[in-house]
């Protein structure tokens, strides 16, 4: 590690990220909260944000954990959840081509929405592999590293915290409050509603399905949504 720490390209890129790992502290503290609140223990929480390194991500696993929900649909739900990194893996893969196929791997374990934007701009500045690799590792391993400490002092507040204070409340109010500036027009509005609509009309589907069903169907009338509205568009031009 010690290699890494004394190249000028890591610490740019450890130091570029720091307002951003400020940013996501109180998100990293709901999360903590969230996993004490659903009766995990420290090891349990440590696991799910050292390895899971998704806000987003874990605040569905907490949830659908403290809901009962099968480790499969957990498992899906997630990775549905986590389908935007295709789109910055795909732009991150000319770059990181070049470099050994470990230092991919790596990389792409620390890809956040954070760490992709301070590392394309590097790339987009004309950084050579080597160099905008380290400069990615560094950004990536400081996102890391507050996410972990903010989880574990969350939990370790959640767990001091009275059960009767119910903070549980917190992981869906935090998960509500990321996805309202997306509700900016329509297909983003149609979707959410006919996913929350149809949560709670298919309740009755066993294995917590109608997480999943609802979520299909969400999608697919956003999808149908703006494709009707790009129509309208064009036919007004």
């Amino acid at each position: 590690m010690r290699k890494f720490t004394s190249s000028a390209d890591f610490r740019a890129g450890f130091a570029e990220v720091l307002p951003a790992c400020f940013a996501m502290t109180p998100f990293g503290l709901v999360c903590g909260v969230g996993a004490a609140a659903a009766g995990a223990g420290l090891w349990g929480a440590l696991g799910l944000s050292a390895i899971v390194f998704s806000g987003a991500a874990q605040i569905l696993a907490v949830q659908l954990f403290a809901a009962g929900a099968p480790l499969l649909v957990i498992i899906l739900t997630c990775f549905v959840a986590g389908l935007r990194f295709l789109m910055y893996s795909a732009a991150m893969a000319p770059y990181l081509r070049p470099l050994p196929e470990r230092w991919q791997r790596a990389l792409a374990f620390l890809l956040t929405d954070q760490a992709f934007a301070a590392a394309i701009r590097r790339f987009d500045a004309g950084a050579d592999p080597h160099a905008g690799g380290l400069h990615f590792l560094g950004g990536g391993f400081a996102l890391w590293l507050m996410w972990q400490i903010t989880n574990v002092i969350g939990f370790l507040a959640g767990n001091l915290i009275p059960a009767s204070w119910s903070l549980e409340f917190a992981v869906p109010l935090c998960f509500v409050t990321l996805l309202a500036p997306v509700f900016r027009n329509a297909p983003p509005i149609a979707a959410a509603v006919a996913a929350g609509i149809a949560v709670i009309a298919l309740d009755g589907l066993p294995l917590k399905l109608n997480l999943i069903v609802a979520g299909v169907i969400g999608i697919a009338l956003g999808v149908v949504t703006e494709s009707l509205g790009s129509r309208l568009a064009w036919t007004r031009r």
